[in-house]
């Protein structure tokens, strides 16, 4: 079992790739499955974090104050702007502008600490950067989808902050109280937790590329190239910032990682919920999940062979 675990978690790139190609092949499988089952899935994925938190993980906070505060603002900068810039630069439909900057408000990526580790970056400060830009994103993603976006839709900021306190707070902090009282359990469950967590997102990919097949084959090779340069642009931007300050390497890493990669199942989430009007905002997120998780295993794999 935990030898078939870490092949579904070492191939997380291949397997979201192959779920949505025959998601979008055969989209009617999973159309009698409502979109609500999107958020489940994601307290799944941020349960399953709150399990692996342990008390230090945010004592890095106190003890790395300059890392966070880089790798926070880095975060709640970089990727907003870049999906505004693009959406700008491309002359978006206002839907496909939309659901770009969702996607680039959203906190870091569920996975990103997975790759992190494959890519021998700092896993400590992976690991705090996504519990502090988590625990921010109530705040700060409503507040920056508003800033970004609130001259093309009407954005519900309270909405989204609670519709984020329900999908990710809650279940992380349910995690975290199961993990504190039930260490027993915890110790035996994080062994399976990467490749449950792929398997998830994997499902959530599936969930979103099926209910939005016919929207994202209309939308074509526009939508593809503007979310993979935000991705590339997100991970190097990222990489050059920590360069800049003269980081370590492994500090840099992290801090590219982090920027680059997305809770884009959140981003298509939120753009169900709370954007249900503007249909093809649903369609940056889907395409997002599928390719940064190729883009990250690519990624980590150049980071851990090269010195850069």
């Amino acid at each position: 079992m935990k030898k078939i675990c870490d092949f579904i978690a070492r191939w997380m790139g291949v397997l979201v790739l192959l779920t949505a190609v025959v998601s979008l092949a055969f989209p009617d499988v999973l159309l009698p499955v409502g979109m609500w089952v999107i958020n489940p899935l994601l307290g799944l994925i941020m349960f399953g974090m709150g399990l692996t938190l342990k008390p230090h993980d945010f004592r890095i906070v106190l003890q790395r104050p300059k890392d966070i505060l880089v790798g926070c603002l880095a975060q709640f900068t970089v990727m907003p702007l870049v999906a505004w810039g693009l959406a700008k630069a491309f002359s978006l439909p206002d839907e496909l502008a939309l659901g770009v900057i969702l996607v680039g408000c959203c906190p870091g990526g569920t996975a990103s600490n997975v790759i992190t580790f494959l890519a021998r970056g700092d896993l400590a400060l992976s690991v705090g950067m996504t519990a502090m830009s988590t625990v921010l994103a109530p705040l700060l993603t409503p507040l920056l989808v508003w800033l970004m976006a609130g001259t093309l839709v009407d954005v519900d900021t309270i909405g989204m902050l609670l519709s984020i306190l329900y999908v990710v707070i809650a279940p992380i902090i349910g995690g975290f109280l199961v993990q504190r009282f039930f260490p027993k359990f915890t110790q035996k469950a994080v062994v399976y937790l990467p490749a449950f967590s792929t398997l998830m997102i994997a499902a959530v990919v599936a969930m979103v590329v099926s209910h939005t097949a016919d929207r994202l084959l209309s939308a074509g090779l526009l939508v593809i190239v503007v979310v993979v340069l935000h991705n590339l642009l997100g991970l190097t931007i990222g990489y050059t910032i920590g360069r800049l300050l003269r980081f370590s390497r492994e500090k840099c890493i992290a801090i590219s990682i982090e920027v680059g990669m997305q809770n884009s199942g959140l981003a298509s989430s939120l753009a169900a919920i709370h954007f249900a009007s503007f249909p093809l905002a649903t369609i940056p997120g889907a395409v997002f999940s599928v390719w940064h998780n190729i883009s990250g295993a690519i990624t980590a794999r150049i980071f851990a062979r090269n010195n850069v």
